[in-house]
């Protein structure tokens, strides 16, 4: 692109210009795996090297951060069978382990490859690409689409997103969400700031315990965080508390908001899993009301129950969604006339 504008050129002078030994074992896999990745046309013994249009607005700066970015991911996974295979399986949901992911590949027919290999560069390829994200404590793969929509595209996208940037907030419109409640467990907890205490018992409980615990019973994890602002009682928020068919509410730290938002619940009569850390101790007010107390003291408390405590998530969910009232709530304990 620097060299000829995007036009083809002549191997040995590319090659010269860039300080590479034609000869050399590294350049000979240098432009084959441009070639295989469908970057460049020609192989390492050819006249000329070329561009493929994909290729060519993957390197283009006059190109749209957008379409830089669609390309190189037409090139990185989409372009290249096993990756593609991989994305699809795991699009939207947690990273799996290697050896899954291998049974993937080999469920697919990919048995001829080199599957350590294949899952390692694909793990970089979409890291690299920004479509593996921590989200919930887990690393889980995002959609292509999803990454698209957050870059900018314009000059008027970009200035309005340094603006967002900048601590300055567009106005929002909520429409009622078209989510699909009956699948849905809210799960209220202790957010906190970005790499704060708080966030990271959050996301460990999460991801290691209510998300696995859940999926047993057929039930999406959905956390505040993931569709309004941290700290904040939005529209959105209230709507998941209201219509949400199962919330779980961890009580640890003892945190104002995550009370607030149960008592919504109680109030609206919903069934409710209560959890906490053994650590804190259970206010009167919910004392009543059975919770799992999950020991955190050290790995060597926390791991050996994993499993117990996924056990208890799940089977306390079940009963709340039969019979809500059989778990029990502070209103229907101490005052059941309030539903009059």
């Amino acid at each position: 692109m620097r060299l000829a504008s995007g036009e083809k050129v002549r191997r040995l002078t590319l090659l010269q210009q860039m300080d590479k030994s034609p000869n050399s074992s590294t350049t000979k896999m240098l432009i084959t795996n441009s070639g295989k990745y469908g970057i460049t046309k020609g192989s390492y013994v050819a006249e000329f090297l070329e561009l493929t249009p994909t290729g060519k607005i993957a390197v283009d700066p006059q190109s749209s951060p957008r379409m830089r970015r669609k390309a190189d991911f037409d090139l990185a996974i989409d372009g290249v069978a096993p990756f593609k295979t991989l994305y699809e399986a795991y699009k939207g949901k947690r990273l799996a382990e290697r050896e899954i992911m291998k049974d993937v590949l080999r469920e697919a027919n990919f048995e001829n490859i080199d599957l350590d290999e294949c899952v390692d560069t694909f793990t970089v390829n979409i890291k690299d690409l920004d479509l593996l994200r921590t989200i919930g404590g887990a690393e889980t793969v995002i959609s292509i689409e999803q990454v698209l929509d957050e870059i900018p595209d314009s000059p008027s996208a970009l200035k309005a997103k340094n603006g967002r940037e900048a601590g300055l907030k567009p106005t929002v419109v909520v429409a009622e969400s078209s989510t699909d409640f009956a699948n849905v467990c809210f799960y209220i907890t202790p957010i906190g700031p970005e790499e704060s205490e708080s966030r990271k018992h959050s996301d460990l409980f999460m991801s290691s315990l209510i998300q696995p615990a859940l999926q047993e019973i057929g039930l999406k994890v959905v956390r505040a965080d993931e569709i309004g602002e941290p700290g904040m009682i939005t529209s959105q928020v209230l709507e998941y508390l209201k219509k949400s068919k199962l919330a779980v509410a961890d009580l640890s730290y003892l945190n104002p908001n995550v009370f607030y938002e149960v008592a919504l619940r109680h109030a609206l009569r919903l069934p409710v899993v209560q959890v906490i850390r053994k650590a804190d101790r259970l206010p009167f007010d919910v004392n009543q009301t059975r919770t799992i107390t999950i020991d955190t003291t050290d790995i060597y408390c926390l791991v050996p129950k994993i499993q117990t405590y996924r056990s208890e998530i799940a089977n306390q969910a079940r009963k709340a969604i039969e019979d809500p009232e059989s778990v029990g709530n502070p209103v229907t304990i101490f005052y059941p006339e309030f539903f009059k």
